[in-house]
């Protein structure tokens, strides 16, 4: 509790208090001899006492002559006169002892003091782990960076799988923390600043790691936002520490995770209002870039998934100087990830990584991780001795379609709406080319008021989508409203999710990538940093004329009533599928593949209609 410095006061105080008591019991032990009442009562009566001192409870005098002890003075304690008369000419040697109430008297004073002390204590210092208050005063300007030393990191390249191109990108800052000579041999230097780019759950945090860990020098991590404080200047102090620490450290790598939450564009003019402290934090880091030489062996990483809010004068040469993609992994690259954290759990020997890599199309390392882990957690809730395949793909299905919900009973009119509606995306979804292949249907609730469900599963990794299987995949989409009024004559709000992304496909078609003769090759749509597209992305819109709003609305309708088209005709040819599939989803309650198979053996495809899968991002839910 007392190795700051703060408190060196307090230690001293206590240590003074200390050596006056032991001083004075000593002194007072040297010249002060202690003897019983009864001997005191004979001293006077042989007149071997002088200079008597009387108090209420003792009484201090010198001794005429030399003692044993060789003490020259005595106290004893006072007894009552009438006890005493009594006990006198009996023999017995009596005194009297009175409770020291010294020890009492000190804590009576001290102890408050020191509960008070305590608590201020544990308050400041929670105080400052929270970041503000009064007790974070005193080392407001400190930066908060955790230091791990070269012992501590034990991440490497090894453990990062999935992204090879960033590991490749990142061996060389690793080779110059190693060797910064052989880089200096013909004049080159190393960047100041690498941004590593990516979504989150990549593993952006985990390379960064894994460059101090190769390279085995301190690693400083701290996140952006905590560079930034209720009071002006605190922010570039922190930076400006941080720095310090770390030049006292070189070779060292300093980590600032979410970069935007330090660096975001700063806003021109009055606008800027309400937000200089950002601003100070940022200038000061770009000052310490300017500053600090590559030479002296600090290499500065920072880590964003919103690049496209950053401030450019962070992003220009000589600062961040180097950015570094690090996307989410592809088939190969799943599969290398699976490899590593399956290290840690016991598989059974017929899992194939290939096929469960192919199930999960637009999964993050992340993502990957709980998958594993979910799937360990489901066979371990089955007294298993080993993970199967089988657990994957539950743990995939909980992951895209939320956890089942099997005590959620729908009436049985709700139940066969339900069924009608989910066989129809799978039909449309078989009978059109190039749609991803159906892996399972299922008209049990799962996650939040999805009634049921189609999983759809993709086998290869694709970056591009043509007009063609944007318009299937639309009209896969309206499988279910179709087959509902095809069946009941009726319609029911079960295609709300369904609308919503087919409107969002019909608009793109149109305003975003020139696939519509009416209104041509006219981009009414801009979206921003689309290699981190998310769920929502960064979106923004052209002003239109009254005209062309017109024009793109009826444009929009078109589409999507050719879609809808095209799957009524789809499912009239094959309505008897269509209710022998209801009629068996009814009974099973869940359909597999190879139930799939059987069910569409005589299935009316439309021309060219294949097993070609059709979109990599990930499992789309019905």
């Amino acid at each position: 509790m007392f190795k700051d410095g703060r408190y060196n006061v307090l230690l001293m105080f206590f240590a003074f208090l200390l050596v006056f008591l032991l001083q004075n019991i000593w002194m007072q032990a040297s010249r002060v001899e202690s003897i019983p009442y009864s001997e005191f009562e004979t001293l006077v009566k042989s007149h071997e006492v002088d200079n008597l001192v009387l108090t209420e409870k003792y009484i201090r005098g010198d001794f005429k002559s030399a003692r044993p002890s060789k003490k020259n003075q005595f106290i004893t304690v006072r007894v009552e006169p009438e006890l005493a008369k009594s006990l006198e000419g009996s023999g017995v040697t009596y005194s009297r002892e009175i409770e020291s109430s010294f020890f009492r008297d000190i804590l009576s004073w001290t102890l408050p003091a020191l509960i008070f002390i305590g608590l201020w204590i544990f308050v400041s210092r929670r105080i400052m782990e929270r970041g503000g208050g009064v007790g974070g005063l005193m080392s407001v300007g400190k930066s908060r960076a955790k230091l791990y030393v070269e012992t501590e990191v034990k991440t490497t390249f090894d453990d990062v799988a999935g992204v090879d191109e960033a590991k490749a990108e990142l061996r060389e800052v690793v080779e110059f923390l190693k060797n910064p000579f052989d880089y200096e041999r013909l004049g080159a230097r190393m960047p100041k600043g690498i941004l590593l780019i990516g979504p989150p759950g990549t593993g952006k945090t985990m390379l960064a790691k894994a460059v101090a860990g190769e390279a085995k020098v301190p690693f400083f991590s701290i996140s952006g936002s905590e560079f930034v404080e209720l009071f002006v200047g605190v922010g570039a102090a922190r930076v400006r520490d941080l720095f310090e620490q770390a030049r006292k450290q070189a070779p060292c790598i300093i980590f600032i995770d979410e970069l935007d939450a330090l660096g975001k564009v700063r806003a021109p003019g009055m606008l800027s209002g309400g937000h200089d402290e950002k601003e100070q934090t940022l200038n000061q880091l770009l000052a310490e870039l300017d500053g600090f030489d590559t030479k002296s062996g600090v290499v500065l990483l920072g880590a964003t998934n919103r690049p496209e809010v950053l401030d450019p004068a962070l992003l220009r040469s000589g600062r961040f100087d180097r950015q570094v993609l690090v996307d989410r992994p592809d088939k190969a690259g799943r599969e290398a990830i699976l490899k590593v954290h399956l290290k840690k759990i016991k598989i059974h020997e017929s899992v194939n990584l290939e096929h469960i890599a192919s199930l999960t199309p637009g999964f993050t390392g992340a993502d990957l991780a709980n998958l594993v882990n979910e799937a360990a957690l489901i066979a371990t809730r089955r007294k298993s001795n080993a993970v199967e395949e089988e657990d994957f793909v539950m743990a995939m299905e909980r992951i895209v379609a939320g956890l089942e919900k099997k005590n959620k009973l729908l009436n049985p009119k709700e139940r066969r709406i339900v069924a009608f509606h989910e066989m129809g995306h799978t039909l449309v979804a078989c009978a059109l080319p190039d749609m991803d292949k159906v892996q399972k249907v299922s008209i049990i609730p799962r996650g939040i008021g999805s009634l049921g469900y189609t999983i759809q599963r993709p086998l290869e990794d694709r970056y591009l989508m043509t007009q063609k299987e944007l318009q299937n995949k639309m009209a896969v989409l309206m499988g279910g409203r179709v087959a509902e009024s095809l069946i009941f004559d009726e319609i029911s709000t079960g295609a709300a999710d369904d609308l919503v992304k087919v409107t969002n496909i019909a608009e793109a078609l149109v305003t975003k990538y020139g696939m519509s003769r009416s209104v041509g090759n006219v981009i009414f749509e801009q979206q921003g940093a689309t290699f981190l597209e998310g769920s929502f992305p960064n979106v923004t819109h052209r002003d239109r004329s009254e005209e062309s709003a017109k024009l793109i609305d009826s444009e929009i309708k078109r589409v999507i009533e050719e879609a809808t088209t095209k799957t009524r005709k789809i499912l009239e040819a094959n309505r008897g599928i269509l209710e022998k599939g209801a009629q068996l989803l009814l009974e099973k309650e869940t359909l597999l593949e190879a139930d799939i198979k059987t069910l569409i053996k005589d299935l009316v495809v439309e021309e060219g209609a294949s097993e070609r899968i059709s979109r990599t991002d990930e499992n789309r839910v019905l």
